[in-house]
């Protein structure tokens, strides 16, 4: 029986969300060169894999936090995944907006938040964290007891698990760099040889040694 990191790998590869071009980097706002492109806002165009997506996202949160009562989605790529979810499994959702509005009642988080609601944050990308951290701090700060996060992929980056390790928050992804990186191989969509590159550049982004291999 094909995995879950498996065959979301293939769907996010097949629709080209998760978009590998060592041989040609893409140049992230940051200068650094990078061998991937990740949109996974591109899966909710693509009824089959989104499916997959928001099943495994179900799934994932019955199994890792069977307590959950509320979904909150990271804005803005989260809101939509969190909504869908939380359709399948029956919990209302919301969202964290990435800064309070400045007008009406200034919310920064949308929806109903009781205090002491054990929620679970919806996400669809993590890399370095720091933006899904944010969330889960004015979750908190907002007196919810946040469970974890579940996302659709993780990079794995060295800095992004540290930052979740430090904020004593879980992540659980349906899929992995490593996972992608090793499927896209199989499936011809890079060299095998390209895999060894890949895993050097998601070790150490800012080292640039990898292009020249």
């Amino acid at each position: 029986m094909e995995k879950i990191d498996e065959r979301i790998a293939k769907d996010l590869l097949k629709i080209r969300a998760v978009f590998f071009r060592p041989e040609e980097p893409f140049t992230w706002a940051s200068g650094i060169k990078s061998p991937v492109y990740c949109d996974n806002r591109l899966t909710l165009t693509a009824p089959e894999v989104r499916n997959d997506v928001e099943n495994a996202l179900a799934e994932t949160i019955r199994r890792e936090y069977p307590d959950c009562e509320v979904l909150m989605g990271t804005s803005t790529a989260g809101i939509a995944h969190a909504a869908i979810t939380g359709h399948i499994l029956g919990l209302p959702m919301g969202y964290v907006r990435s800064g309070n509005k400045d007008h009406g009642r200034q919310n920064q988080i949308e929806g109903r938040l009781e205090k002491g609601q054990k929620v679970v944050v919806v996400e669809d990308l993590i890399s370095t964290g720091g933006s899904v951290i944010e969330v889960v701090n004015v979750l908190r700060e907002a007196g919810a007891q946040v469970l974890g996060i579940v996302s659709i992929f993780t990079y794995g980056m060295r800095k992004g698990l540290d930052r979740l390790a430090a904020a004593e928050v879980k992540n659980v992804s349906l899929t992995n760099f490593d996972v992608i990186a090793r499927v896209a191989a199989e499936e011809n969509y890079i060299k095998p040889e390209d895999v060894d590159r890949l895993i050097a550049f998601r070790n150490n982004p800012s080292d640039e040694s990898w292009i020249g291999r």
